[in-house]
């Protein structure tokens, strides 16, 4: 490491190692934030011109330069030296071979610390509006396939095991409900992020720049940090991010385990478009569902990107320490990692087809539709646990006879108890058991209807936040 490009170094007599300078250096993964590092100098040159520490020609030199490099950066012809330690030394370095000897004033009222973590929100802020941008296809891809599919019978399971009708609709819409939360909790996290650490300084804030506000607000922040220390110091925000993608993860995984076993030949509930699964080297009837192999593994990655960090925080003392570098590559990872899931996941989604008929056959079976024989019991003034001991016996009696609940005949439900009459045939079947289930949150078509719509309406507010860039344009 060149010692010229450093930003500290006066008072060392040694030149550093290169062992520990290439335990130090950041650039080949931090540089990622080098436009977020422009647009705060930026801002932070006009705040030192409003404190009286540049003049009007030294900001328009390099504010100039700043808008060159940008330049640069878009057209990706801009990049670090080997010599550079971080984003921020390089930045610096390349604005004073511009402006040459008054780019050193930058550095006056910042410090790495509080740099550091600016642009890290910056970041962060746009990362959590573009992954729901992701998430707002997926579930109208999710949407879609349960609309098609509203009022089609399928097998609902508890513990894996038959449980009661469902409608395939219902089924699908059950994940849109836990993205809505995903995208509602970094709406939720984004208020908590919206404040600025620059000014922080090192930890104790800053005696030359005093408008902080000014600051905040130029940069897309609502407020200014009201901790210097917190603010240089806090990764919170980080690892809620990181959680987030963590249980966006989770939910995907969940699906992904539930088409892997969809598509299974012992199912055999959907298939795959070829678009979106692979074959076998060896085996070539092979059809494999990789799209959610590939994401139900990549979780693993998401939850240990989240556990990482968390192990880096526990215990670390106040204000700033170096194992604070260790808050990027786990973010820029998770962001990549969903990006990379998410829009191969939703075309996935959107290319399944469902066998409806093996759906439909299948909805009662495994003695599906036994509460059906308790609510009708329950309806008819029997109390519920005299009415489940009934249902049970009459389970029974149709195991015994090797045939499914809903096909004993009235003898045999008279031959468990006398209270039935023939009205309880009425309820034996799947579209009675599902037309009933019309409270809100249940499986009725009719609900299924509305809870997509009650979806959409969502989906069309939160739209309308992902869309909004939090991150001013460097012009």
């Amino acid at each position: 490491m060149d010692q010229t490009n450093k930003l500290w170094g006066a008072r060392f007599t040694k030149k550093t190692a290169s062992s520990m300078s290439n335990l130090s250096k950041s650039t080949h993964f931090d540089w990622r934030l080098a436009s977020f590092d422009l647009l705060q100098t930026d801002v932070h040159v006009q705040a030192l011109n409003n404190a009286g520490l540049l003049d009007k020609e030294e900001l328009k030199q390099i504010r100039q330069a700043i808008l060159q490099l940008s330049s640069e950066l878009e057209s990706g012809t801009l990049q670090p030296s080997t010599d550079d330690e971080d984003v921020h030394t390089a930045i610096e370095r390349m604005i004073i071979e511009k402006v040459g000897d008054i780019g050193g004033k930058i550095r006056a009222g910042r410090s790495r610390n509080d740099q550091t973590v600016t642009d890290l929100k910056l970041f962060l802020r746009g990362s959590a509006r573009v992954i729901c941008q992701e998430l707002i296809s997926l579930i109208t891809s999710i949407n879609d396939q349960a609309m098609k599919h509203f009022d089609q019978a399928a097998p609902g399971f508890t513990h894996l095991q038959h449980a009661q009708p469902v409608t395939l609709g219902h089924e699908l819409a059950k994940h849109s409900q836990g993205f809505l939360r995903d995208i509602e909790r970094f709406i939720d996290w984004d208020e908590r992020v919206n404040s600025c650490p620059l000014g922080a300084g090192a930890l104790a804030g800053s005696g030359l720049i005093m408008d902080s506000l000014w600051v905040a607000k130029k940069l897309g922040f609502s407020n200014s940090s009201e901790n210097s220390i917190d603010a240089v110091s806090d990764r919170d925000f980080v690892a809620e991010y990181l959680f987030i993608c963590s249980v966006i993860g989770i939910h995907l995984s969940r699906i992904a385990e539930e088409i892997i076993l969809w598509t299974s030949t012992e199912f055999g509930y959907a298939v795959l478009d070829d678009e979106f699964a692979t074959g076998s080297s060896i085996m070539p009837q092979k059809k494999n569902p990789d799209a959610a192999e590939l994401t139900r593994g990549k979780t693993g990655r998401l939850i240990g990107n989240l556990t990482g960090l968390l192990a880096t925080l526990k215990a670390l003392p106040f204000a700033y320490n170096r194992d604070l570098q260790e808050d990027k590559e786990p973010v820029f990872d998770s962001h990549d990692t969903l990006m990379l899931i998410l829009p191969a996941f939703s075309g996935m989604i959107s290319g399944i087809s469902f066998n409806t008929k093996k759906l439909n056959d299948n909805a009662a079976t495994g003695h599906s539709l036994a509460t059906e024989i308790a609510d009708w019991l329950v309806k008819n003034q029997v109390s519920f646990k005299k009415a489940h001991e009934i249902s049970g016996e009459c389970v029974k009696l149709a195991e015994r006879k090797k045939v499914e609940v809903h096909e004993l005949g009235f003898n045999d439900l008279q031959s468990v108890s006398t209270i039935f009459d023939k009205n309880v045939l009425s309820v034996l079947n799947v579209e009675a058991a599902l037309a009933l289930r019309k409270n809100h949150s249940g499986t009725s078509p009719q609900n299924v209807k509305q809870q997509i719509a009650r979806i959409k309406d969502k989906l069309s507010v939160l739209n309308k936040w992902s869309q909004i860039n939090p991150v001013p344009e460097l012009k």
